[in-house]
C-alpha cells in the first residue's frame, strides 16, 4: 500500500497566494478562468507546485470557498451586533461583494462537490445570520410585524438584495427605486434614519 501524497501545510504563504489568485481571478475573470496552469502563471510558480497543494482544480475551489466563508460567518455575526440589525442585514444582503457567492453559485451547477460545500455553508451562514440578528431585535427591542418571523425577514432580505444586485449588474433597474423606497421606508419605521458611524 503506498502513502497518500503529502500535501502543503494549511497556513503557508504559497498556499496562501495560490487561494488569492483563485479568487482573484473568479471575481475579474468568472470562475470559468481559474484553472491549475493559469493560477500557476499568475503566482509565478510552476502547475507542480498548485497540484501539490490542492490535488485537483475542484479542492483549490473549495479550499477558496471554506476560506472565504469562515471569515464570512465571523464578519456578518460582528456587523449584526450594532445598533441598526435590519439596516446592516440589508447592507449586507443588496452589497456587489456578494459576485463571489454567485461565481460558486454557477460553479455548483456544474461540480456536485461545489454544490455540496456550498450548500453546506449557506445553512451555516443563514443560522448564523439569524442568530445574530434575533438575538439583536431581542436586544434593542425591535417589533417586527406579528407575521413577520426574523426567518421570514432574512430571507425576504437576502432574496431581494440578492435581486437587486444582480439585475445592477445586468444593467437592469426597472422597478428598483421602488423596492429601495420601500427598504427604507421599512428601516426607517423600525430602526429610525441611519446611526451615525
Amino acid at each position: 500500500m503506498t502513502a497518500p501524497r503529502r500535501m502543503g501545510t494549511e497556513n503557508s504563504k504559497t498556499r496562501r497566494l495560490l487561494l488569492d489568485v483563485a479568487e482573484r481571478l473568479m471575481l475579474e475573470e468568472g470562475y470559468a478562468s481559474v484553472g491549475i496552469r493559469r493560477v500557476a502563471r499568475e503566482a509565478e510558480v510552476a502547475p507542480a507546485l498548485v497540484l501539490y497543494y490542492f490535488r485537483t482544480l475542484d479542492d483549490l475551489f473549495l479550499a477558496v470557498l471554506r476560506r472565504r466563508g469562515d471569515h464570512e460567518v465571523e464578519r456578518v455575526t460582528q456587523l449584526l451586533d450594532g445598533p441598526q440589525p435590519l439596516r446592516t442585514l440589508w447592507q449586507i444582503a443588496s452589497h456587489p461583494g456578494n459576485a463571489l457567492t454567485t461565481e460558486f453559485a454557477a460553479l455548483a451547477n456544474h461540480r456536485k462537490a461545489i454544490r455540496a460545500e456550498l450548500a453546506a455553508f449557506a445553512e451555516r451562514y443563514r443560522e448564523a445570520q439569524l442568530e445574530a440578528l434575533t438575538r439583536r431585535l431581542t436586544e434593542t427591542g425591535t417589533e417586527l410585524p406579528p407575521e413577520v418571523s426574523p426567518a421570514v425577514l432574512l430571507m425576504l432580505t437576502n432574496a431581494l438584495g440578492r435581486i437587486i444586485m444582480m439585475e445592477n449588474t445586468m444593467g437592469m433597474t426597472a422597478r428598483h427605486a421602488e423596492a429601495l423606497a420601500f427598504v427604507e421606508q421599512f428601516l426607517q419605521h423600525h430602526e429610525g434614519a441611519v446611526a451615525d458611524a
